[in-house]
């Protein structure tokens, strides 16, 4: 076992019946760390979590803890715990008896349990409701219910499967960074499943993106966001205007080719891996700059610039979102005021927020649509991906 690594998934394969879903996984984890395991549904993910926690087995590889193999060990031998999207708490038992549960489980002394418990309703800012049962509890309250269930047994590592999906936009925004202050405060392994991009952001220290059932990059939340390492984790990670572009690259910049409605560049590699021909290139609405179509043009190596028409304009909150028609594409661009229907735009996107990437034979590709050729194609959503 490499230095520092104390979860070790080596080689997993699993699935359910004929269909498989994990083809030989490998994923190191370190003690004390925060991973989030992010993606859409049936990615891979949650069967990920369940084969980790013992729920699902898996046909071949093996999940190392401290050195000691679990991958045949039932659930409760693995020294982990795991915190439900549903929350699992029993509806006839109080506050005091879900979290308890475990504990009592294992024989410890009521007068033990109980001093476990009340540390734990304090920690989790529970004090006062251990004799309420879930039915009188808030979501967020039960929420922490599980949690403080889950953390009641010690455990090496804390498996979360989505446990905020079931609450309210307000309160789930407080709760994930008392889980995370609370991870960091005990120093516990933690897996978090979410396919919510900004909660895996806020929560963990490295974020693991999968797609159909491998890993398609991992990295620091900032790794991730500013340096996508294919088209797919770009648009998972919110850069969904997608353009097709042609241009040369040499061992120091990539020189784009003018196009019916995109000026020439020239824009450092940045140590990027490109070669010359076509690049399906990807931007976020917030990352570029709309102007007047009259405004001044920047200069050539800073950004790349595109004209267009307003289609439409609306308030999302804090900024006006801009439907852009450019040829017979169309992307979207955020302002700080909004310009008017039908006039002309200029949008200029910089260097270090433009994702280029070679672009992929056309089969693969069949919705990318290229700004040399008007008549073909339309902006690809995340989940087109």
């Amino acid at each position: 076992m490499d230095n520092g690594t104390f979860l070790r998934i080596a080689g997993l394969s699993a699935g359910y019946g004929a269909t498989r879903v994990l083809e030989r996984l490998d994923l190191d984890i370190r003690k004390g760390e925060f991973v989030a395991l992010l993606g859409s549904s049936g990615c891979g993910k949650t069967t990920l979590l369940r084969a980790v926690a013992g729920f699902a087995k898996p046909s071949a590889g093996s999940i190392i803890v401290a050195g000691r193999d679990v991958t045949r060990l039932p659930p409760d031998r693995r020294g982990m715990a795991m915190v439900f999207q549903s929350y699992a708490l029993w509806s006839h038992m109080t506050v005091g008896q879900n979290i308890g549960y475990g504990l009592k489980l294992k024989g410890l002394p009521r007068t033990e349990i109980a001093q476990r418990v009340g540390e734990l309703e304090e920690m989790l800012g529970l004090t006062g409701l251990g004799s309420r049962k879930p039915a009188a509890l808030s979501g967020g309250q039960r929420q922490r219910v599980a949690l403080g269930r889950a953390l009641a047994i010690n455990p090496q590592i804390l498996l979360l499967d989505e446990p905020l999906s079931n609450l309210d936009a307000r309160i789930r925004l407080k709760v994930r960074h008392d889980i995370s202050a609370l991870q960091k405060r005990l120093g516990i392994t933690a897996v978090h499943v979410t396919h919510d991009r900004e909660e895996a952001m806020v929560m963990a220290d490295r974020i693991v993106i999968m797609d159909a059932g491998r890993i398609a990059q991992q990295g620091t939340p900032e790794e991730v966001y500013n340096r996508p390492a294919s088209p797919f984790v770009a648009a998972f990670m919110g850069a969904e205007n997608v353009l097709e572009l042609s241009g040369n690259v040499d061992a120091s910049a990539v020189a784009i080719k003018a196009g019916a409605n995109n000026h020439r560049c020239l824009l450092p590699l940045g140590g990027r891996t490109l070669e010359s021909g076509m690049f399906e290139a990807r931007f976020r609405a917030e990352a570029a700059e709309l102007m007047t179509g009259d405004a001044p043009a920047g200069a050539p190596g800073q950004a790349l610039e595109l004209s267009g028409r307003v289609e439409a304009a609306s308030y999302p909150g804090g900024i006006w979102r801009h439907s852009i028609r450019i040829g017979e594409a169309q992307i979207l661009v955020d302002a700080p005021r909004p310009f008017e229907h039908g006039s002309a735009v200029r949008i200029r996107i910089p260097a270090e927020k433009l994702f280029l990437f070679n672009t992929r034979s056309a089969h693969e590709r069949p919705h990318a649509h290229s700004l040399h050729d008007g008549r073909k194609g339309r902006v690809l959503e995340a989940s087109e991906t």
